[in-house]
């Protein structure tokens, strides 16, 4: 398969070279491409100094761009735009979601499913180095809208995913900040795609100060704004036009 692999950037500096490098070494047998997002106030100068070590040694396999509009969504949105291929892969740049998964995320393409996610719920707890008070909440805010959702996934937050180009094309995507990567998982859902699950642990890194694939405690309301609007919305409204 074509794959284009989307990584928003912040403060991730070397971590950024190893996950580039992980894809890469992971994907020997797919057309592979990467999509960089940075952003042109807050990505910092170490990150942009690996953005350049990066396209020095990849050359055109690496796209990187600055983001026009502020946010985390608004950098995937952009790069989602530039996307091009057979698949799209949604995932971090500081190895919080291991590249190692990647190939069995994409035989879940291959095998006919529209989009694959990884879980960290599945086989039990699979979160290391994660408070344990926001771990019990993050659970609890799972089975909450599985229920609103209808649905047996385990995992509906998790910023880790594989789409069918067309299922990222065809949908209208509107958050701009973290609750992008909840977005990514209810439209899919509401809109009837196939969806498979794979099985990931979960590891926070802690010397970085920041994440761009992890939310703060201040989005929950956020999430759960997002949850019960993109349950009710009309289909229609939920496609591109």
């Amino acid at each position: 398969m074509r794959v284009t692999v989307v990584l928003p950037t912040l403060d991730e500096g070397p971590l950024l070279i190893q996950t580039v490098r992980a894809v890469f070494e992971q994907l020997p047998g797919h057309d592979t491409q990467i999509i960089i997002a940075a952003s042109a106030r807050l990505t910092t100068r170490e990150t942009r100094a690996a953005i350049v070590e990066l396209v020095a040694r990849y050359g055109s396999k690496i796209d990187a761009f600055d983001q026009v509009r502020p946010g985390v969504g608004e950098a995937l949105k952009e790069a989602f735009a530039r996307a091009d291929g057979d698949a799209v892969v949604l995932m971090t740049s500081d190895l919080e979601t291991p590249p190692e998964i990647l190939p069995q995320m994409i035989q879940k393409l291959e095998d006919g499913y529209d989009m694959a996610t990884a879980t960290r719920w599945r086989k039990g707890f699979a979160f290391n180095g994660y408070n344990p008070v926001k771990m019990t909440l993050n659970f609890l805010f799972q089975q909450i809208f599985r229920a609103v959702y209808f649905t047996r996934l385990s995992d509906l937050t998790y910023g880790y995913r594989a789409f069918r180009i067309e299922v990222v094309k065809s949908i209208r995507w509107e958050e701009s900040r973290h609750p992008f990567f909840f977005e990514t998982m209810l439209k899919p859902l509401r809109l009837g795609y196939k969806i498979a699950e794979v099985d990931a642990p979960w590891e926070m890194f802690m010397t970085r100060k920041s994440s761009t694939g992890r939310a703060k405690s201040k989005d929950l309301l956020a999430y759960i704004r997002v949850g019960l609007r993109n349950r009710f919305l009309l289909k229609r409204l939920m496609r591109v036009d």
